[in-house]
């Protein structure tokens, strides 16, 4: 089944949240099994649609009429949750498809999961279901909770004891025990659920769907996404494009590492652009927040509700406030890690906080001593100024176990009340561990509350991120497929290089000579000093075999040169096919990038740059994105390496013409987005990057062609 073959993400999915009458195939009067749990929580919760148990024996289940078939139902219900067997399963859909279902869950496992012979019936179901225009989710799933309409076609233990209060967070996973402990936890801190749908094996419903239909809900404002897969790349980003501008945050848990698809890469480049790498570059660029685990998952979505829309902020600037100075530089050292910036205050704040603390340090972060707490005025007064500080985007405050102390939570509850009231559209953050009713007092009051300083520092900065969705531009799209390149290409370094020239990648004056008296003409031509190189497809790493002179600064030698370089080739490469030696200008000065694309397996071909040498290779420092990218968001990758300062003028060095790299590497994407089918990998390494305003030079390419014929995203 190819992209163009399925429904547009979301579509149909309201089948499943505003079910009118719901089918469960495979029911039981005993309530604790998985076929008899629907039925009891759709009556427990009040459900106003029609409910049809669905068992061959028919009679009465659970106070209900029941039916051998969801044929015999007196209407067609909207939606089925089927849990019976396998093979039954199949049977049950095409039952649904002919009484004119429009949606179905699949709670039933032995499917994809269990081998081929389920794989074949998991088809046979979606091949079903297409047919009829049904929707299928799972199979092996634990299926949908719509809060509202009290629509259950879930077993999740979670719904057990009570059913979350309707509230505006929805959330999607590929793991249906992930997704219901997620829901578990919005419920025990005050939040309220739109909706909730496991995907399980998406044999049709993929999270794609579930997020293109959270977007569209008017009833969610915040999405929550716990994911271990993608299984189609553009699917998910069309959904997260659909988010983003729409303005609703994505916050998304990504488990396990994607598979490593540049595993056997043969270039540099594949090696260092690993998939896990990719699909951030991919949440970064469609505006998605990935966290790292189940508690910041919650910590951002809790806050993300409450700051939504307009407290989310717009910058990363805050303001940092504890009773203690030891504190206060923790919290400044964790904000820097995250990415936040600490300003100085303006001279109108330092003196309305000396005004109301006489003894208070007035740098940021402020460290207000003990007396901040002595009464809510001076709290109050304390807060107030840090949140009209024309230079802040948000302000923190470090409460540590204060709330325990009941003195302390009386001034505290007091002056967070009347600061809120004060600042309504201002973002106000409080870092305490609790206790909890005191945590619930204060989120209650639109204070998001963090239980760390790190997790504050983190949460903030994925706030910020998700306070610029509405400006980040639409990412570019591919011009189309370019004809076939030429097999030549792939050969050698030279062919490579001209190639990437035509479309504008910079490389130098270079030429191919078979003789040395050729290679001494050309070296003269080009100027001194030059360099020689074999040029072979049999030999990948030119110095191992002796295949390189350097800095050569007259014909005669470079006519040495050129005969030392085939004596030791043919010594240590006997078999190698040589071509010629390459005779280049030797170039000089400059700082080395390496560049590069590489193909992942879900996503197609991605574009890589990091800084040269031992850096790429020992520290990693390398940027990746989905190809293509802009001359801006290319940009971006090089100003987020961690040695950028090497490129920006470090300890007086002349700054790097990092626009001219940067445009280089929107070229190379585009290059690699339009010859996506006929090209695997690309390495440019090293590149050159001049003096600012002197641009950048390919010294070396390769070029490596698909190993097996290839799908295209």
């Amino acid at each position: 089944m190819t992209h163009s073959d399925r429904p547009r993400p979301g579509a149909g999915l309201e089948a499943f949240f505003a079910a009118r009458g719901i089918a469960v195939v495979g029911a039981s009067e005993d309530y604790t099994k998985i076929g008899g749990r629907p039925v009891h929580l759709l009556r427990k919760y009040g459900y106003a649609g029609a409910i049809y148990p669905i068992n061959p024996k028919g009679g009465e289940i659970q106070g209900l009429p029941a039916y051998a078939s969801v044929r015999d139902t007196p209407q067609a219900p909207d939606m089925a949750v089927v849990a019976v067997p396998a093979r039954a399963a199949v049977e049950a859909v095409r039952d649904c498809a002919a009484r004119g279902v429009r949606a179905v869950v699949m709670l039933s496992a032995g499917f994809a999961e269990a081998g081929p012979e389920g794989a074949e019936m998991q088809a046979e179901m979606v091949d079903i279901a297409r047919e009829a225009g049904m929707r299928l989710l799972g199979p092996n799933c634990l299926g949908t909770v719509s809060v509202a309409e009290a629509a259950i076609g879930s077993f999740s233990v979670v719904l057990e004891e009570y059913m979350p209060s309707a509230g505006d967070v929805g959330i999607v996973s590929q793991s249906g025990n992930v997704g219901s402990f997620a829901m578990q936890n919005i419920v025990q801190r005050g939040l309220g659920v739109s909706r909730f749908i496991a995907t399980g094996n998406e044999a049709d419903v993929d999270v794609a769907d579930g997020l293109a239909a959270l977007v569209d809900d008017p009833a969610t404002r915040v999405i929550l996404c716990v994911m271990e897969t993608c299984r189609d790349a553009g699917r998910l980003i069309e959904a997260l494009e659909l988010a983003r501008t729409r303005g609703k945050p994505v916050i998304v848990l990504k488990i396990g590492s994607t598979e490593q698809g540049q595993a056997a890469a043969a270039s540099h480049t594949g090696a260092l652009a690993g998939s896990d790498a990719v699909i951030d570059a991919v949440f970064r660029r469609h505006g998605a927040l990935r966290v790292h685990s189940i508690e910041a998952l919650l910590d951002v979505a809790h806050a993300a509700s409450q700051l939504m829309p307009h407290r989310l902020p717009k910058g990363n600037r805050v303001a940092l406030v504890a009773a203690s100075g030891g504190f206060g530089i923790m919290m400044a050292d964790a904000m820097a890690n995250a990415g936040m910036r600490m300003p100085a205050l303006a001279d109108a704040t330092r003196e309305r906080i000396r005004a109301a603390l006489p003894g208070a340090g007035t740098n940021n972060p402020v460290d207000a001593s003990a007396q901040v707490s002595s009464r809510p005025e001076i709290l109050l007064s304390v807060l107030s100024a840090l949140m009209d500080d024309p230079g802040s985007d948000a302000t923190l405050l470090f409460l540590s176990l204060s709330l325990y102390n009941s003195r302390l939570r009386g001034v505290y509850m007091q002056a967070l009340a009347q600061v809120r009231e004060a600042h309504p559209e201002k973002l106000l953050m409080v870092i305490s561990r609790g206790p909890a009713d005191a945590v619930a007092e204060i989120n209650a009051l639109g204070i998001p509350v963090f239980p760390t300083i790190d997790a504050a520092a983190q949460g903030l900065a994925g706030l910020v991120r998700l306070g610029g969705l509405a400006t980040q531009p639409a990412p570019l799209g591919c011009r189309g497929a370019a004809a076939p390149l030429p097999a030549e290409v792939f050969r050698n370094e030279y062919h490579a290089k001209k190639i990437l020239a035509a479309a504008g990648v910079p490389v130098l004056d270079e030429a191919i000579a078979t003789t040395a008296d050729d290679a001494a003409r050309h070296a003269a031509r080009m100027g001194w000093p030059v360099v020689l190189k074999i040029v072979s497809e049999d030999i990948a790493h030119k110095t191992e075999v002796g295949g390189v002179e350097l800095n050569l600064a007259s014909e005669d030698a470079v006519r040495a040169a050129y005969a030392r370089i085939l004596a030791r080739v043919a010594e240590r490469a006997p078999g190698a096919r040589v071509e010629g030696v390459l005779v280049a200008p030797m170039a000089r000065g400059g700082t080395e990038l390496i560049m590069g694309v590489s193909r992942d397996p879900v996503f197609g071909p991605v574009v890589m740059v990091g800084m040269g040498g031992i850096y790429a290779e020992v520290l990693k420092d390398v940027a990746v994105q989905v190809a293509p990218v802009s001359e801006d968001e290319a940009l971006a990758m090089i100003r987020g390496l961690k040695l950028f300062a090497l490129l920006d003028g470090a300890r007086g060095q002349a700054r790097a013409d990092v626009q001219a790299a940067a445009r280089t590497v929107a070229r190379l994407s585009e290059f690699a987005c339009r010859h996506a089918a006929d090209v695997a990998e690309i390495d440019m390494n090293p590149v050159l990057v001049k003096p600012e305003g002197e641009g950048v030079v390919v010294l070396d390419a390769l070029m490596i062609p698909p190993r097996e014929p290839q799908s295209v995203h």
